[in-house]
C-alpha cells in the first residue's frame, strides 16, 4: 500500500510543474466537483471551489503554488468575461428604472457592512484601527460567483438587476472605503514610512479608476465598430474574446481595474447597439469551462492552517457574522427605504455573502505595502493576524455563500 502512494506521489511531483497538468486537473477536478456539487443541491460553484481546495496545497498538492503565477492568465480571461457580461446589464433602460435604488442600497449596505464589521470587532478587544481596516476589507463582495449562479439559473427581474448593479458598484466603493482606512492607518501606526496623507490615496484610487474607465470606453467602441458588420457568430466570438483579453492586458500592465474597465466595456457596447446583445452570447460556450478553471483556481488559494489559531478562528467568526449583519439588515432597510419590491427587500441581502476577490487582493496589497514592510513586531504581529481573519472569511463565505445566494435568487428572481 505504501508503495502506491509513493508512486502516486513521485507522478504528482513529476507533473506539477507542467502548466497543461494544472489546467487539465482543475479541469477535470472541477467538472467532478461541479457535478457532485449539483447531485447534493449545491451551485456548481462550490464545487469548484471544493476541487480547487483539494487540489491545492492545503490537502493534495497536486496544483504546485508555483503554478499560481501562470494560472493568473485564465483567472485574467475569466474576470473579463464576467465583468463585461455585468457591465451588459446597465442598458440605459435598467439604469433610468433602477438607478436610484441602486445607489441606495449600494451605499447603505457598503456602510452598515463597514460599521457592524468594525464595532463587532472593536467590541472583542482587537484595537480600533486594525478593525476599521478589516471592516473596510468585510464591505468587498464576489461579482463572479453572483453572475455564475445567475447564469446557470437563467434568471431575471428586478430583483437579478438590482442585484447585478449592486455588486459592479460594491467593489469600487470597498476601494475606496479601504484607501481612507488605511491612509489613516499611516499616520496613527506608521513607522518611518512617508505618509502620502487619505487626499492623495483617494485621488490616486480615484485616477485609478477613471483610467479603467477611459480604457474600457475605449476597447467597447472598437470592438463595437469591428463586430457591426459580422454575421457569422464565429468572427464575433473571436474578435470578442481578442478585444477582452486586449483590454484586460493594458489594465495588467498599467495596474488598472480590469474588472472596471471591461464592465465599463459591456455598458457600452449595450447601449451602443441592441444588436451587440450578440456579442455576450457568442461568449456563452466559453464561459462554463473558464469559470471551471477560474473557480477552482481560487479553491487552491484556500489555506485550511487558518484554522490552528484561537484568535483567527474568533476574529474570524466575527467577522463572518457581523458582515452578514451588515450586508443583509443594510440591504434589507434600504431596498424598502427605496421603494424595492418586497420579494427584493427580503431576499436580496442573502445574495451578497459571497467574497473573494478583492478582498483578497486588498489583502495583497497589505503585505506589499510599506507600512507593513517596515511594521516593528508587534505591528507585523497584527497585520499577519487580519491576513489570516480575511482568508478565513473568504473561505467560509466562498463555500457557504454561493448555496445561500442560489437560495436567494431562486426566491427573489423570475426563473
Amino acid at each position: 500500500m505504501q508503495s502506491i502512494v509513493d508512486i502516486l506521489i513521485s507522478l504528482r511531483d513529476a507533473f506539477n510543474g507542467e502548466l497543461l497538468f494544472a489546467i487539465s486537473m482543475l479541469l477535470l477536478g472541477g467538472w467532478f466537483f461541479g457535478w457532485l456539487a449539483e447531485k447534493l443541491k449545491l451551485p456548481a460553484v462550490t464545487g469548484y471551489l471544493v476541487a480547487g481546495l483539494f487540489l491545492g496545497d492545503s490537502i493534495t498538492g497536486i496544483i504546485n503554488f508555483q503554478m499560481s503565477a501562470p494560472l493568473k492568465t485564465i483567472t485574467d480571461i475569466a474576470l473579463g468575461i464576467i465583468a463585461i457580461t455585468i457591465g451588459a446589464e446597465f442598458s440605459a433602460k435598467k439604469i433610468k428604472l433602477l438607478g436610484k435604488k441602486i445607489l441606495i442600497v449600494t451605499v447603505v449596505q457598503l456602510l452598515a457592512a463597514f460599521v457592524a464589521v468594525t464595532i463587532g470587532l472593536y467590541v472583542f478587544k482587537l484595537p480600533l484601527i486594525y478593525s476599521l481596516i478589516l471592516g473596510a476589507i468585510g464591505t468587498a463582495t464576489a461579482p463572479a460567483a453572483t453572475v455564475v449562479i445567475i447564469q446557470n439559473l437563467r434568471a431575471r427581474g428586478e430583483f437579478v438587476d438590482m442585484l447585478y448593479g449592486i455588486v459592479a458598484l460594491d467593489d469600487a466603493g470597498c476601494v475606496i472605503i479601504f484607501a481612507i482606512v488605511y491612509a489613516a492607518a499611516d499616520s496613527v501606526i506608521g513607522v518611518g514610512v512617508e505618509s502620502v496623507g487619505v487626499f492623495r490615496v483617494v485621488f490616486n484610487a480615484v485616477e485609478e479608476i477613471g483610467f479603467a474607465i477611459i480604457v474600457g470606453l475605449g476597447g467597447g467602441g472598437i470592438l463595437h465598430y469591428l463586430v457591426a458588420k459580422k454575421t457569422n457568430s464565429k468572427e464575433v466570438m473571436i474578435i470578442s474574446l481578442g478585444m477582452i483579453i486586449f483590454i484586460t492586458t493594458i489594465c495588467v500592465v498599467y495596474n488598472l481595474s480590469s474588472l472596471l474597465a471591461n464592465m465599463t466595456a459591456g455598458t457600452l457596447l449595450i447601449n451602443l447597439s441592441d444588436r451587440n446583445a450578440r456579442i455576450f452570447h457568442s461568449l456563452e460556450p466559453l464561459t462554463i469551462p473558464l469559470y471551471a478553471a477560474f473557480f477552482a483556481i481560487a479553491g487552491t488559494e484556500i489555506k485550511l492552517n487558518v484554522f490552528k489559531s484561537l484568535s483567527v478562528l474568533l476574529y474570524g467568526t466575527i467577522f463572518v457574522i457581523m458582515r452578514f449583519i451588515g450586508k443583509y439588515f443594510g440591504v434589507r432597510f434600504s431596498a424598502a427605504l427605496s421603494g424595492c419590491d418586497h420579494k427584493t427587500q427580503k431576499y436580496l441581502g442573502y445574495a451578497m455573502l459571497p467574497q473573494a476577490g478583492v478582498a483578497i487582493g486588498l489583502i495583497l496589497y497589505i503585505q506589499a505595502s510599506p507600512l507593513s514592510l517596515n511594521a516593528t513586531p508587534d505591528v507585523r504581529l497584527f497585520f499577519d493576524q487580519i491576513i489570516n481573519i480575511v482568508f478565513f472569511s473568504t473561505m467560509i463565505n466562498e463555500l457557504v455563500g454561493p448555496p445561500i445566494s442560489e437560495y436567494a435568487i431562486k426566491r427573489g428572481a423570475d426563473l
